[in-house]
């Protein structure tokens, strides 16, 4: 019976190391773009919320800058790549048509940089239908995925793109 008892103990650390071991954090790589049409504007807003960290990583290994975003020591050329990154890996479609979007800036929150575009000159009475591309970030993360809501004429549509699935396509 005591041998028993010394042989559950020697295997307790073990079993925990093991347990704990598969349960480590995992990070998830997620962004979150909501594209929402103003009827004021004639035009599609669009935010896209990004990890710092993760956007800061890619301008490094994608272009080789220093970005350092959101400290003191931000690169000057950093909006200029943040837009050149987005205008590469985003794309929205109206009718077939790729469409241009004005890259308007970026504010931080917390942990995460918040990127504002911008689809002008928009008759959403004129459109039929809307396809979006959503390729950020997963050329450096390959489990990437990236939410995107759209909301127009009281219509809210959503969807979740990943490497193999990057494009969402709806009737507006």
């Amino acid at each position: 019976m005591m041998t028993s008892k010394k042989a559950r103990m020697a295997i307790l650390p073990l079993v925990m190391l093991l347990l704990l071991s598969f349960s480590s954090a995992h990070k998830y790589y997620v962004s979150v773009t909501n594209i929402a049409y103003s009827e004021d504007d004639k035009a599609f807003q669009v935010t896209s919320r990004v990890f710092i960290d993760d956007l800061d990583r890619l301008l490094k290994e994608r272009y080789g800058i220093e970005a350092k975003l959101a400290t003191p020591k931000e690169s000057e050329l950093a909006d200029e790549y943040i837009e050149k990154y987005f205008r590469a890996k985003f794309a929205v479609e109206l009718d077939g048509k790729r469409v241009q979007f004005n890259f308007l800036g970026k504010r931080y929150d917390t942990d995460v940089v918040i990127c504002y575009l911008e689809i002008p000159n928009v008759k959403l009475s004129e459109t039929k239908s809307m396809s979006v591309q959503n390729e950020v970030l997963m050329d450096l993360f390959d489990d990437q995925q990236n939410v995107v809501h759209v909301k127009w004429d009281g219509n809210k549509k959503s969807f979740m793109l990943i490497r193999q699935n990057n494009k969402g396509m709806l009737n507006l």
